[in-house]
């Protein structure tokens, strides 16, 4: 089963965007393009600032709704930005 990652990435706005991928360099090209989520459009450049490896896409998709479910607050706990 092929390794996906579950990503956090921080907007130009300061605004977080929580996806998947199983290749975090494109995808952060892409963002960076302007061509990727719609939610980053137009709040490039963005940095990626929290990943997190998984077991296979479904995995992965469990894991992103969770984490777009948690508050800012705990979002950046998991980051490491908040203790």
């Amino acid at each position: 089963m092929k390794d996906w990652l579950v990503y956090i990435l921080e907007c130009r706005d300061g605004t977080f965007y929580t996806g998947i991928t199983d290749d975090i360099q494109s995808r952060l090209v892409v963002h960076n393009e302007g061509k990727g989520a719609r939610y980053t459009k137009g709040r490039g450049p963005v940095l990626l600032r929290y990943s997190e490896k998984v077991q296979g896409r479904g995995e992965a998709t469990r894991r992103e709704v969770e984490i777009k479910k948690m508050s800012r607050g705990k979002k950046m706990r998991l980051m490491g930005i908040l203790r």
